[in-house]
């Protein structure tokens, strides 16, 4: 997906001394960073959270990685 933003004309120098010593695109080292940003604020959410948050995220992650296909019919499932 394209998107347009702008970008401080000081920074533009800079991204592109990064993508020449890297060997890399001015789009790739943006990317990264983008992606790096991102991951690291998701951790400093996960470490704020209490004990009874993370319990809660790590069952929804289970619960969407779950195959939706296979299920358990209600009269199997009260019968164990």
């Amino acid at each position: 997906m394209r998107k347009i933003i702008d970008i401080d004309d000081k920074i533009i120098p800079k991204l592109k001394l990064l993508a020449a010593i890297e060997g890399s695109s001015v789009k790739k080292i943006m990317e990264d960073a983008i992606s790096w940003y991102i991951d690291h604020k998701q951790k400093e959410q996960i470490n704020r959270m209490s004990l009874d948050q993370k319990e809660d995220l790590g069952l929804l992650v289970l619960m969407q990685q779950a195959n939706q296909a296979s299920t358990v019919s209600e009269e199997a499932l009260f019968k164990s």
